[in-house]
Order: structure tokens, then sequence, then C-alpha cells
């Protein structure tokens, strides 16, 4: 991205920059490339002139949340990458109205901090997401979740940019959630109006804790890794554990490189400072074909992967 571009995207706005950014050591896997430009908007008015620059000139945005099921090519890729993490994309807000709770919660407000910030409160609503990582951006636009529950389930409403930086406002009954989907318009998100219960703050802390120590009782969750590689596929008209699919077809510590699938919970890939993001992506391509041939399911990646090479394997 030549300087003058950079000039006419970010001049005179109110964010932080940074040049050949490390995209890919702030993802959870903590492998892969570079992008030329990685922003941080100070404000949404920032954000939203920002967005509209980018849509005028046509130059690629990608958003960063929390990385958490991320993995970025190692030979990096195009465009302006967006992090919302400044104190207006972070903060949280309550109000109780009568016998219901709702928080205003901003999209770069963190789910582990979310989760244990309402326990303490006495509030229930997002226990569900325990042990879940990432922010609350993502987890609005993947439906994020797992048996104890989703994200859909406590929204209120949404407050989004699109991308040409037009704001919009969406209720509950203008969103459809599924299972890790959403219908919420392409864009970024930038708060959200959970609807929380009032509840004995020890029970809620309780359920959280519950869950969380079921989790990681199962999962890696000390490895460096994305969460569930791959989403659980429909088989007869019923969901079936990818996990355990993968178990079946014998693909436990089957590795490619500095990337293995997790000896502890098959749709887990882990990864060693030594593995590059093609190990990963090599790994669940072989993961995929060797499941189809075992059973003849086919598994979808859950793990978003930024990749401008056509001949990078895709998952």
């Amino acid at each position: 991205m030549i300087d003058s571009t950079r000039s006419s995207l970010v001049g005179g706005l109110d964010l932080d920059i940074e040049f050949d950014a490390p995209i890919g050591a702030l993802t959870w896997f903590g492998i892969g490339g570079h992008a030329p430009m990685l922003v941080r908007p100070r404000s949404e008015d920032a954000l939203a002139t920002l967005l509209s620059r980018c849509h005028q000139t046509e130059v690629p945005v990608r958003i960063l949340g929390g990385g958490a099921n991320l993995l970025v090519d190692d030979s990096g890729i195009e465009g302006l990458v967006i992090k919302l993490d400044h104190d207006c994309f972070t903060s949280r807000k309550y109000n109780r109205e009568g016998e219901v709770d709702r928080a205003l919660v901003a999209a770069g407000s963190d789910l582990f901090q979310l989760v244990n910030e309402t326990a303490r409160h006495g509030l229930d609503g997002v226990s569900q997401l325990a042990g879940v990582p990432g922010t609350l951006g993502g987890a609005i636009r993947m439906n994020a979740g797992g048996n104890f529950g989703d994200t859909g389930q406590v929204i209120e409403s949404i407050s989004m940019l699109d991308m040409t930086g037009r704001r919009l406002e969406l209720n509950r009954d203008e969103l459809t959630f599924d299972y890790r989907q959403s219908s919420v318009p392409n864009g970024i998100v930038c708060s959200a109006i959970l609807q929380l219960e009032p509840t004995d703050p020890v029970k809620v802390r309780n359920k959280v804790r519950e869950i969380f120590a079921k989790k990681k009782a199962s999962q890696p969750m000390a490895d460096n890794s994305a969460g569930c590689a791959f989403r659980n596929p429909v088989i007869d008209g019923q969901r079936v554990s990818a996990g355990q699919l993968i178990d079946e077809a014998g693909l436990k510590e089957l590795n490619v490189g500095g990337a293995t699938v997790s000896p502890r919970h098959a749709n887990f890939i882990s990864t060693t400072p030594q593995a590059t993001a093609r190990d990963v992506m090599k790994l669940m391509t072989m993961v995929q074909t060797r499941v189809h041939e075992h059973c003849g399911a086919s598994l979808q990646p859950e793990v978003v992967i930024w990749s401008d090479d056509p001949e990078a394997p895709r998952p």
C-alpha cells in the first residue's frame, strides 16, 4: 500500500496505526503473516469515516476481534485490518428496568471478562459462553456457543456499521441466529444490548465454574489453538460431533509440521512455535479427506482463514 493511499485513508482521523503489522501473532494460533496496516480507531465516528474511505478507494478491509478462531496465511494479506480495542469499543453499561436487566456492551468486549463481570453482578444470560474465547462482536456474527447455549439467545439488538460506514440498528426480530451463523449483514458490529436475568450471584458464579470446568476437562485450553477446527456436520437430519468423527477415523495426534490434531479433543488443532499457517491448512485438508473416506461426512471449517494466495491449501 503506497504512502499516498495510506494518507488518503487515515489522514486526520483519531486512530492508532501500525504498519507492516504482525497480524498472525495476534491470533490464538500465534502464527501467520503480516498486514500492510493495522488500525485501532479511537471513536465510532473515526471508524465510520475510515470504512467510507476504504469503500470509495476499494481498499480491502478485515476486522480482527480476539483472534480466537482465526488463521492468517504465512504470506500475509493485503489491505487494512481494523481492531476495536480502545475504551469506546470495550465498555459495558448495565441498566435495570423492572424485573429485567439490560447491558449495553461494546463489540470489542472480551467474552471472558463479560461472563465473569455479569456473574459478579448476579446477572445470568451469558454464562453459557463460559470458556468461549474472543470478543462479543465476533461471537454475535458467528453465534458462538456450545452445548450450553449460544450468543444469539441473549441479543436484544445490535448497533453496527456497514462496509460503507453507514450506521445500522437492528432489533432481535430482524435477526436470525442458527448453528455457528447469523443473519448479521456484512459490516462491523459496534455494540449490542443484551437482555439479562437477575439472579443469585452465587448461583450464577457456580454455573459459570461448572461450565468452565467441564470444558477444561475435555479441551486443550492451555494449547495454542483456535477452538474447534470444524463445524459439527448434519448427518441423516441430526447434528453429529465433528470431534467424534475425527476420533473414529483414528486421526488423534495426526500432524503436519508443527500442527497436531489434539490427543485430548480431536476437533482441536494445536500448534508449536515452529508451526506455520500452511501446516494447519494442510492438516485440516488431510482431516477432511480422511473423515470423508472413513464415513462419508464432509467437514466444514469453523476456523476462519485469511489468505489472498490462490495457491494456498483451502480446507
